[in-house]
């Protein structure tokens, strides 16, 4: 599992690679700790993800949660069919913008 964090056009970037199990999550975790003290709004590129666990989605709403307290949006692009599926089933779907 690869987690690499950029800015573009005045976004931050999170753009993550791999499977996001419960064993890459808390590195993952620690990747994306940027994140929490950003005042942009955070895109989470999926295109290179292939799974996500529990354990995944919890740090993607820890994302949400934080942005949302200095009222910044998190978008989530380019999922796979598969983390789709998870999306529609834990209710992810309405949490986050999806592009």
């Amino acid at each position: 599992m690869k987690t690499t964090i950029y800015e573009e056009d005045g976004k931050m970037i999170a753009a993550f690679e791999g499977r996001l199990d419960t064993a890459a999550a808390v590195l993952c975790a620690q990747d994306v700790e940027p994140l929490n003290n950003t005042d942009k709004d955070i895109v989470l590129e999926c295109s290179n993800l292939s799974y996500i666990s529990s354990s995944g989605l919890r740090i993607f709403l820890n994302i949400r949660k934080n942005a949302a307290t200095k009222g910044k949006k998190v978008t989530v692009k380019n999922i796979n069919d598969e983390i789709r599926k998870v999306f529609q089933m834990t209710g992810f779907m309405s949490l986050f913008e999806i592009a």
